[in-house]
């Protein structure tokens, strides 16, 4: 099976010979048709989260049931599928609370990567998936079927980037219409975030970022505002346009220090940061809690848009259909898996939504 296989933090991705272990009670083995890159393989990958290598990165997937193991009841052979790193049991604490995302069960899978190279020696399968491949073995909770006629570079996306900011500001913040809503960062979960706010209703969405076009891109999105926060000083436009209240949500989708940092001085009373974005280890952001608490404001972590992806990705499905939500246009090249490298780094010097690797 041909993969891009990271040998070293830092070093290129390089494609070599991998093995597949045989599915297993419960597992689905996809061809992937197509992978996304996200900012979190990128991270990885440089080893900005620490880890163990060689590793296969990737996990924004979309493709075919080619085989399922004994008991398997969600997807069937031949179905077109979105493939997530979200693995759940369906019975823990955290999936019996309605949040799968913070699942504590450990699968077969977890305890043994189903990745070796040639030799019989293992290979991480990083973020659950290791989508930077040809073919995919994850459990059948990591997998949602979606229609044929969504084109695979467009469902790809659903797996993380979409569900990520869609779903911060729809399931953990549950905006509500009439909200000012902030989102720092307009890449490709920020977008998402946008896209979300403006789907509930929100009065304001105003994006922020460092770049103009970006900005003027995410108005597309449903951004009624935006500012530039290297020219504009960011916490009195967001007070000018929200008639001096000040936010009720900031959403960070960014994992830079000064955009934590900045994000609570742009908050109303009662309002609520959502942090998403994230950062290499040990970055840290200071608060004044005694301004938190006076005012009743809120941190919120986010992990995946809290979702819940066989409700979330066939309503995101029927947006798309409706046209209320883009996902095509978040598509900004596809690749085949020998540029892999190009691919990333369009996307580190910021000239990317998302790329795609296609097969």
């Amino acid at each position: 099976m041909k993969a891009a296989v990271c040998r070293e933090f830092g070093k290129p991705l390089v494609i070599e010979d991998v093995q597949l272990a045989k599915t297993g009670p419960g597992e689905v083995r996809v061809k992937v048709a197509a992978v996304a890159i996200c900012h979190s393989d990128i991270t990885y990958a440089e080893g900005s989260w620490g880890g163990t290598l060689p590793a296969i990165y990737g996990h924004e997937c979309a493709g075919v049931v080619e085989e399922v193991g004994d008991g398997v009841t969600t997807v069937k052979v031949g179905e077109h599928v979105v493939v997530t790193l979200i693995r759940s049991c369906g019975h823990c604490h955290g999936c019996s609370m309605g949040n799968p995302v913070t699942c504590t069960t450990q699968f077969p899978l977890d305890a043994k990567s189903p990745l070796t190279d040639k030799d019989g020696k293992s290979i991480v399968q990083s973020m659950r998936t290791g989508g930077f491949a040809e073919k995919v073995l994850v459990h059948e909770s990591q997998c949602v079927a979606v229609p044929t006629n969504i084109p695979f570079s467009s469902a790809s996306l659903l797996a993380c980037g979409v569900i990520t900011g869609f779903g911060a500001v729809t399931n953990t913040a549950k905006v509500p219409a009439g909200s000012h809503v902030a989102v720092i960062g307009t890449g490709g979960v920020g977008l998402n975030a946008i896209q979300g706010a403006h789907v509930s209703g929100a009065r304001s969405v105003i994006a922020i970022d460092i770049a103009d076009n970006k900005i003027e891109a995410a108005k597309g999105f449903g951004a009624t505002h935006g500012i530039n926060s290297k020219t504009e000083n960011v916490a009195d436009r967001v007070l000018e346009i929200t008639d001096g209240r000040g936010a009720d949500y900031v959403f960070v989708t960014v994992g830079v220090k000064s955009a934590f940092d900045s994000s609570y001085g742009m908050l109303g009373k009662g309002g609520s940061v959502v942090l998403v974005g994230m950062p290499a280890s040990g970055v840290m952001s200071e608060i004044d809690p005694g301004t938190m608490a006076a005012y009743s404001q809120n941190i919120l972590g986010s992990k995946m848009g809290s979702a819940r992806i066989q409700v979330d990705i066939p309503n995101l499905v029927d947006l798309y259909g409706q046209g209320r939500v883009k996902l095509d246009e978040l598509v900004t090249k596809t690749y085949p898996i020998e540029e892999i490298n190009e691919a990333i780094d369009a996307v580190k010097r910021g000239e990317a939504l998302r790329n795609v690797i296609v097969f």
